[in-house]
């Protein structure tokens, strides 16, 4: 073997050895982060938090079924008893009153600091007399009385007003003194992880322990025939991670086997398949080890798309087994390279154009196989030739491709057919021009219908917020953000006062600013005119002046208090809610306010232009996060086409440039161009409407079609194909179509989207490849 050889063996080496070290390091991740922006706008990067670390993102529902009401509400109980001693987890709600106790006890012990009530005209005579005559007709009332021991401290009712606010908006529904569904049939708890919503381990660890816990309490005696259910991001998280890994892990087998079957029965040898693995492993391991030390991070679907890179990687060692049988490797070199290595060329030129995609998702796609695909042909052209050794090759392709010839002769006689199909794919395109995109992202959701209804009506009997509309503050510091929130807050209780909005949240509620904590304070009297205003404003009331001593105690006790700060939160259950609406950024701070629609209102639509009039000048900036999902959905869309023309204008100009024959040129790519038309039509027709992913699979079908029209290309120079090179072409398009098209069964929308486009679109491309194909006339 020559000095060549064992210079590109030891360099194939090392290099394998260094990826499989890398590789052992990378980390690999199956959150939202596929589908976000590298560099969102101001709109999109609260999106992007949210997803990422916002409340909403933390939030698990359960539900508890089966057996009697007194069984759900009692493991209701036990559920929430056990989950609130695991540190993992922030709150566990039910709704029983115990709960709020602690709330309830630093609210009564804040409360002059923390109600918006406490001006000095609450603590005038008659605002004296206005707040105790209210608090005393509460009395009568169920919730009067729950109050009613904290009459003597709190005769202005600054602890009722702050417990009514804690559950703003619709109230969960109340059977056996916890919370259930609308109809009563189902015991609910809300539970919010310390984790991060794009901390998936943390989410899967979470999930696993309410299961764990509500097994050993169904396990009780008395508790049989429970079953729980649960939804929430956190989850979808988790079951998308696991559905990609054994949706990988499965199509990976399902591509491998069919391969090695088709090999076997073409090769008939077990050392031409094994020498198969060696383009491949090491384009696959080449692809993942560069997404990581780029990106930082592979997506799980990245590597999906990757088991399906196997059918074009495996077929530069077919080129090469098949086509060198009669010749040797340096004829093949010499032969059929040139064409193979320009086929390459087209592939990285349309994977390319995704490299420059703001869609983190489409860059790694396009990232992975240029990576594979130059490994992969690299290695066939530098080591496998030597590696396998003179007289390794495929004995009988000739015999074999020679079965294939006749279909090859007569392909031309399709064309009228084939022309008439892709007349009919453009009238029809042309006709449902406007209907052939999905509209919104949630094509790209792994969440099932079940699983949205489930999570739906979980929502709905719970209350629970989506955090759809929220106005944003940034600030550089956390007391200038608290006091823009409050003046945001202001703003807004106007909008709840005419009925335009259902509520908002704000961190202000729990944690007021500094400045508003000093003026609450300085709206308190002293002791001794308090007292002397409480003599005149309860002149014949039902209540006695004489009685509110400890009123005036805590009155006192409040006007020297400290500053409320964010750690008095802590142990409370309080801080979760300030800690997910005020963030600390590198630049400052951001506030959150999240809006409620009106509970009469259907759907959950508030009148947007309403909500930028109030907020104008507060410094706030309103968001419809769907809203956003939609233009940033609608951004990838036209990026892709920008890129995938701009990928596709660059295969055309450098196969201009070198075939330089127009005649030529459009035998190559007008069969590509027809097999796309058909695709699209197809799929539409079919009741597919096409997202980005299917886009991505159209430039595919192009960067891989390709190799078969420069194959036929041949035939314009006078060149006949061998029977060599006819089963070379047929078995290399046969397993990139299987390569693609098992992706087809996947159930994650975005590999399926690849399988259903590429699988086919390989098929079609080697058909209008042969049928077209420009044949040179002789002389």
């Amino acid at each position: 073997m020559s000095r060549g050889f064992w210079r590109a063996l030891l360099i194939w080496l090392a290099a394998m050895g260094c990826g499989v070290v890398l590789l052992l390091n990378t980390r690999f991740s199956a959150d939202i982060s596929f589908f976000l922006p590298s560099k969102p706008t101001a709109e999109q990067q609260v999106m992007v938090d949210q997803l990422r670390e916002g409340a909403v993102s933390r939030l698990l529902m359960v539900a508890i079924s089966g057996g009697s009401a007194e069984q759900r509400a009692d493991a209701s109980r036990a559920l929430r008893a056990a989950l609130a001693k695991d540190t993992s987890l922030e709150t566990v709600q039910n709704g029983e009153a115990e709960a709020l106790d602690t709330v309830r006890d630093f609210m009564l012990k804040h409360r002059y600091q923390l109600s918006s009530a406490v001006t000095p005209e609450r603590f005038s005579v008659e605002g004296l007399r206005n707040a105790v005559n209210n608090s005393v007709d509460m009395l009568s009332s169920s919730a009067g009385l729950l109050f009613k021991p904290y009459l003597a401290r709190d005769p202005t009712g600054e602890l009722i007003e702050l417990v009514s606010g804690l559950n703003a908006g619709v109230q969960p529904n109340e059977r056996e003194g916890v919370w259930a569904s609308r109809d009563g049939e189902r015991a609910m708890l809300i539970v919010q992880t310390h984790a991060l919503g794009s901390d998936t381990d943390g989410q899967a660890a979470a999930v696993d322990l309410i299961r764990a816990t509500f097994d050993k309490v169904a396990a009780q005696d008395g508790m049989s025939g429970l079953t729980m259910q649960m939804s929430g991001p956190g989850l979808f998280a988790v079951r998308a991670r696991a559905t990609i890994q054994e949706e990988v892990a499965r199509l990976s087998l399902m591509s491998t086997v069919i391969l090695a079957v088709m090999l076997g029965f073409v090769y008939r040898r077990a050392r031409l398949m094994l020498l198969t693995l060696v383009p491949v492993l090491s384009g696959t391991l080449a692809a993942i080890v560069t997404v990581g030390l780029v990106h930082g991070t592979v997506f799980g679907i990245t590597v999906g798309f990757g088991a399906a890179l196997i059918g074009e990687a495996v077929d530069y060692a077919i080129y090469y087994f098949v086509q060198s049988g009669r010749q040797g490797a340096t004829s093949w070199r010499e032969q059929y390279w040139p064409t193979i290595r320009l086929g390459v060329l087209t592939s990285v030129l349309g994977f390319g154009a995704l490299l420059f995609s703001g869609f983190p998702g489409l860059a790694q796609l396009g990232l992975y196989a240029i990576s594979g695909v130059l490994a992969a042909a690299l290695v066939t052209r530098y080591l496998l030739p030597d590696l396998a050794g003179p007289g390794v090759h495929l004995d009988d392709g000739a015999r074999q491709g020679r079965v294939l010839r006749p279909l090859v002769a007569h392909a031309h006689t399709l064309r009228w057919p084939l022309l008439a199909i892709v007349l009919v794919a453009g009238i029809y395109l042309a006709q449902h021009r406007h209907e052939l995109w999905q509209p919104d992202l949630s094509a790209l959701s792994t969440v099932t219908q079940e699983e949205g209804e489930l999570d739906a009506h979980l929502r709905a009997d719970l209350g629970a917020p989506d955090a759809r509309y929220m106005a944003v503050i940034t600030a550089p510091d956390r007391e200038s953000a608290l006091q823009a929130a409050e003046r945001a807050g202001t703003q807004l209780r106007g909008l709840v006062d005419q009925g335009l909005i259902g509520g908002y949240d704000t961190p202000a509620r729990f944690l007021p600013s500094e400045a508003t904590q000093a003026a609450r304070r300085a709206s308190l009297p002293t002791p001794d005119e308090l007292g002397e205003r409480l003599r005149v404003a309860l002149v014949d009331a039902p209540l006695s002046a004489d009685r509110l001593q400890p009123f005036l105690d805590d009155v006192k006790a409040a006007r020297n208090a400290p500053n409320l700060t964010r750690a008095d939160l802590d142990g409370t259950g309080l801080g979760l809610a300030v800690d997910a609406l005020l963030l600390q950024r590198p630049t400052g701070w951001s506030v959150l306010l999240p809006l409620r629609p009106p509970a009469s209102s259907e759907g959950a639509d508030i009148p947007v232009d309403a909500v930028r009039t109030a907020l104008a000048g507060t410094g706030a900036l309103f968001i419809d996060l769907k809203g956003e999902f939609d233009t940033l959905y609608g951004e990838y869309i036209d990026e892709a086409i920008v890129l995938s023309l701009a990928g596709f204008l660059a295969i055309v100009v450098v196969l201009a440039f070198v075939l330089r024959s127009p005649a030529r040129l459009l035998g190559v790519m007008l069969p590509l161009v027809m097999a796309v038309m058909v695709v699209v039509a197809g799929l539409h027709a079919a009741g597919v409407r096409l997202h980005l992913l299917h886009l991505v699979g159209l430039l595919l079908t192009v960067a891989v079609g390709s190799n078969y029209t420069l194959f036929f290309d041949r035939l314009a120079l006078g060149e006949a194909l061998d029977d060599e090179t006819l089963l070379s072409i047929g078995v290399a398009s046969f397993t990139t179509a299987v390569g693609f098209g098992v992706l087809a069964w996947s159930s994650v929308p975005v590999l399926h989207a690849i399988g259903v486009t590429v699988g086919p679109g390989a098929v079609l491309a080697l058909i209008m490849a042969a049928a077209f194909a420009v044949r040179k006339r002789a002389a």
